[in-house]
């Protein structure tokens, strides 16, 4: 067995050989969703939806997620998308759940150990880019939800999550207070129209990719003419992209890939 390596974590990688389904969670500033998909990402359960609890502090989120999952099919592995910038071993930020409370929190250890499989947390901009992106070329995710994700691919791999929702997006706001949940309830529908096109536009000059693809659940509130570079996906994705986490071409990104590795090869 590997030094320093749980028995839980030796008998979760027994479990993901026995179960590759897996388990996908999307949270949001507004909404908790999951469901259990195949390898290939298809799904296998229906969408549990439920509101994000206020405060959404880390031992909150962690609770509701086991206890939401109870009534999923059963899974080996645990993919998350996060609304922030996650380093390698934990949280950095968190800015649409508190990032006081979550700054440095290990919410992979944490779920892992309660749920008893391996996790993968990355951000949810790139999650749900991962169901989306195909390549070839460049492609840019945009989230429009609580705040606005975005992260950019090149030929169907991550690139790197683009924390664009903090960025100045006037002298007075940034992306996400310009575009997200509470600028859509001050100003209604047609104006916060105009600021997704003006947003559409600015993103597409910045980042000068390919092709855009705009989700999140106030995507779906977008009622102008898109251009040929720009398009909506279902808010689907977002769960499903989550297979792909456990692909091998990810492992760079995660700690995991070496305590799996090497604890793989003892178990045998």
């Amino acid at each position: 067995m590997r030094a320093g390596l749980p028995q839980a974590r030796i008998l979760a990688l027994e479990d993901m050989s026995a179960n590759p389904n897996i388990l996908c969670v999307d949270i949001g500033g507004t909404l908790i969703k999951a469901a259990t998909v195949d390898e290939a990402g298809s799904l296998i359960s229906d969408f549990i939806t439920t509101q994000t609890p206020k405060p959404s502090t880390p031992q909150v989120i962690v609770d509701l997620v086991v206890d939401v999952v109870k009534t999923l099919p059963a899974f080996g592995r645990v993919s998350v998308g996060f609304p922030g910038v996650i380093g390698r071993n934990h949280v950095m930020t968190a800015p649409n759940l508190g990032t006081p409370q979550w700054l440095e929190f290990d919410l992979e250890r944490n779920l892992s150990d309660r749920l008893g499989a391996p996790v993968r947390v990355l951000n949810d901009a790139i999650v749900y880019g991962l169901g989306i992106a195909k390549g070839p070329g460049r492609e840019c995710v945009l989230t429009f939800g609580t705040g606005m994700g975005c992260a950019l691919f090149v030929n169907g791999s991550a690139f790197f999550g683009l924390e664009l929702g903090q960025h100045k997006a006037t002298e007075e706001c940034n992306y996400d207070q310009f575009i997200g949940q509470a600028a859509f309830l001050a100003l209604g529908l047609e104006a916060w129209n105009e600021r997704a096109k003006q947003v559409l536009s600015s993103v597409y000059a910045l980042t000068n990719v390919d092709h855009i693809y705009v989700g999140g659940g106030n995507s779906r509130r977008m009622t102008f003419s898109l251009p040929r570079w720009a398009s909506v996906v279902p808010p689907s994705v977002g769960i499903s992209g989550g297979a792909r986490l456990w692909r091998p071409d990810m492992d760079q990104w995660f700690r995991e890939a070496s305590e799996m590795s090497g604890a793989r090869t003892e178990v045998r």
